[in-house]
């Protein structure tokens, strides 16, 4: 029997999907799944007429692939993986390759390609970013780990990944848990963006008291411009689905928020390294408000807002329209800046080299983040790798100068009107503190010296040294 060219475990809708990906592009492919039911399931049913071969045990399994043996887990993170590498190992040689495609936690892969190493085996933390569709007709692929094994999983990851401008949305991210973080941080903008979509709309709800089929409306067109991305298109699309009672299914469906700790991921690393995701933040937090619906519930019945009530004219509306959709532009352009700022500071705190200019080229295409503007975050990085900031570069500081009067605009109605927008207001609340020369952090050195002597530094003296006053000494006149 010929051997498989590589093989992949977990067959849930992903590793489904990226197994038909897999073999419609040429490759020989050998599955395995724990519950050895659904690998019949597949054979006889999605897989049926395809070169894919199924097997029942991790010993068969392992014996039906090419050598050096390349094997993509697709199984949930966490516990589950360390099982699959502990049943894998007996069985494997030197050089053998495991590619890990889950949303695994970066300092688990981090920790098992420096474990395998020691026996042998080479280990990648791949991020696979598209869902069902992408995962079927071509996703973002962000791997990393141990380099020795890229050379014998590039042509099959560049061949199955979408493409762009016939360049592959994949190329190598770094070494240890670089993939899986970059693919982290990939998910925590998704979260941002998820969320200021959410804002806009409910601006455009209840602000603007416009239908769904008005909103519906504004986003396909918001789409053909500026905000193109994959998930305005699919916002569009979801507005426009009526329930059987002719009703926009959007309004049946309970407004409770799950994930699955990607995004809070994110933010814990963001504390961690010291770096304001505050946009990213306020999206976590976002979901866990929306979880507590028992308590909004009540709170609603006694809790009072602004008791204005605003009326606009045809005219008005379209300008808030007009105001909301820079709002989303611009808080979009702090969501990246942010998350870019995370990665910089993330490749100094683990010494990864990472290729800013090549993440924006591989989240172009297949991702959830997909979207228009990030060419432009490419070409920044093209003109100047060592970019500290996105809003220190020319198109992204020409682009919040025309925005951020509707920005301001929309979050000022917003908190008149009793609207919650923290994405909006986070955003903005960051790019006026980013842009100031001077915040009133030298007050609060100055408490902090007063009740726990930390010191503090003089603007009118060199930097490095620390001084402390005593404070408690002085009378107060």
């Amino acid at each position: 029997m010929e051997k498989a060219d590589i093989g992949l475990i977990g067959l849930a809708v992903m590793g489904q999907n990226l197994a038909l990906n897999i073999n419609d592009h040429g490759f020989r492919l050998a599955v395995f799944n724990r519950t050895t039911s659904k690998v019949d399931d597949f054979i006889n049913g999605a897989a049926n007429g395809t070169q894919i071969v199924g097997t029942h045990s991790i010993e068969e399994f392992v014996n039906s692939l090419e050598i050096p043996r390349r094997i993509l887990l697709m199984v949930k993170a966490g516990t589950v993986v360390d099982h699959f590498i502990d049943l894998l190992l007996p069985h494997l040689d030197t050089g053998d390759i495991i590619m890990d495609g889950g949303n695994s936690l970066y300092t688990d892969t981090t920790r098992r390609v420096k474990s395998l190493e020691s026996q042998g085996i080479i280990y990648l933390g791949t991020g696979i970013s598209g869902g069902e569709e992408g995962a079927r007709n071509g996703p973002s692929i962000m791997p990393g780990g141990n380099i020795k094994g890229w050379k014998y999983v590039k042509g099959i990851l560049q061949s199955i990944t979408a493409k762009v401008d016939g360049e592959p949305c994949c190329d190598w991210i770094g070494e240890e848990g670089a993939g899986h973080y970059v693919k982290m941080v990939h998910n925590g903008i998704e979260y941002g963006d998820m969320q200021l979509i959410c804002e806009a709309y409910q601006f455009l709800r209840e602000g603007l008291s416009l239908s769904v089929d008005e909103i519906a409306d504004i986003f396909t067109q918001w789409n053909k411009g500026k905000l193109n991305s994959y998930l305005i298109e699919i916002t569009s699309h979801i507005l426009r689905v009526k329930d059987t009672d002719g009703e926009p299914l959007v309004d049946k469906i309970m407004d409770t928020a799950g994930q699955k700790g990607t995004g809070k991921w994110t933010a814990i690393n963001s504390l961690e390294l010291g770096i304001p995701l505050t946009l990213i933040g306020e999206a976590v937090f976002s979901r866990f408000l929306s979880a507590l619906k028992s308590e909004r519930v009540k709170a609603a019945q006694v809790l009072s807002g602004p008791e204005i009530q605003y009326e606009y004219s045809e005219e008005e509306k379209q300008d808030y329209i007009n105001a909301v959709k820079e709002a989303l532009y611009a808080s979009k352009i702090i969501s990246y800046t942010q998350g870019y700022m995370l990665m910089r500071e993330a490749a100094n705190e683990y010494q990864w080299n990472l290729n800013y200019g090549g993440i924006a080229l591989m989240w172009r295409g297949g991702c959830i983040i997909r979207s228009r503007f990030l060419e432009s975050i490419k070409q920044a990085y093209n003109k100047n790798p060592e970019l500290e900031s996105l809003l220190l570069d020319d198109f992204f500081q020409q682009a919040i100068a025309a925005t951020q009067s509707g920005w301001r605009k929309t979050v000022s109605r917003a908190i008149e009107t009793g609207i919650p927008v923290p994405g909006f207001a986070a955003a903005l609340t960051f790019y006026d503190g980013y842009r100031m020369a001077s915040l009133p952090a030298n007050l609060l050195q100055a408490q902090r010296d007063y009740f726990g002597a930390h010191t503090f530094e003089r603007v009118d003296k060199p930097l490095g040294q620390f001084f402390h006053h005593e404070w408690a000494d002085e009378k107060i006149k």
